[in-house]
């Protein structure tokens, strides 16, 4: 990912919580001269590994989870908030152009599918409770275990130590003070929710 020094974030835990917070995200892998790409939800185990482990599921129809037998690097691409920034709201108005502040995190790896039953179960059951934990009243999955055993057949879950990654966010930290504060205060006000949270973002960021 081309990320200028200024748009760069290096920080482990600030990559680590990105990736969970941002789960929803695409996996690209390459593979006979084709490229191709899964959108799904990730679950990150930060506890394996330097940049720790991702895990997820696919459906068993969908053939993407064939390449993995190349053993090949993949990419998995997080995107968080994300915003069109309008030239005239910076002091110079006439001589700038509009640009788009946006925040992504790159991860690598090579992934390796789960083939033990359980293992597939108890990583599906932490998925649901993860995302189920802000509900009243929370789904549990053994409600519906049983079912949730037969369909387990079709998916194919997966593993993928993360070798590598690379976080960006381009918030406006190459313009000054008063260029950055004032795309913030229209960001703030934008009815787009995006453009709020990347407003927040940007406050989050500024030093």
């Amino acid at each position: 990912m081309y990320t200028p020094k200024h748009f760069a974030v290096d920080d482990p835990a600030e990559l680590k919580a990105f990736m969970q917070h941002y789960n929803f995200a695409a996996l690209v892998t390459f593979d006979d001269g084709q490229l191709t790409a899964t959108h799904m939800p990730f679950m990150l185990d930060t506890e394996r590994g330097e940049h720790g482990t991702l895990i997820a599921h696919m459906a068993r129809a969908n053939p993407q989870w064939r390449t993995f037998a190349s053993a090949q690097e993949v990419l998995v691409i997080f995107t968080g908030p994300h915003a069109y920034v309008s030239p005239s709201w910076y002091e110079a108005a006439p001589t700038n152009v509009p640009t788009w502040n946006y925040t992504a995190v790159h991860a690598y790896g090579v992934p390796h599918i789960v083939e033990d039953h359980d293992a597939v179960y108890a990583m599906l059951d932490r998925l649901v409770r993860e995302h189920e934990a802000s509900f009243q009243p929370s789904w549990p999955m053994d409600s519906s275990s049983d079912y949730v055993h037969r369909l387990i057949n079709g998916i194919v879950a997966f593993e993928l130590p993360v070798t590598r990654v690379e976080g960006k966010y381009k918030l406006s930290q190459n313009r000054n003070q008063s260029d950055h504060d004032s795309v913030v205060t229209h960001l703030s006000t934008s009815v787009d929710p995006l453009a709020a949270a990347t407003a927040d973002m940007m406050r989050r960021q500024s030093p």
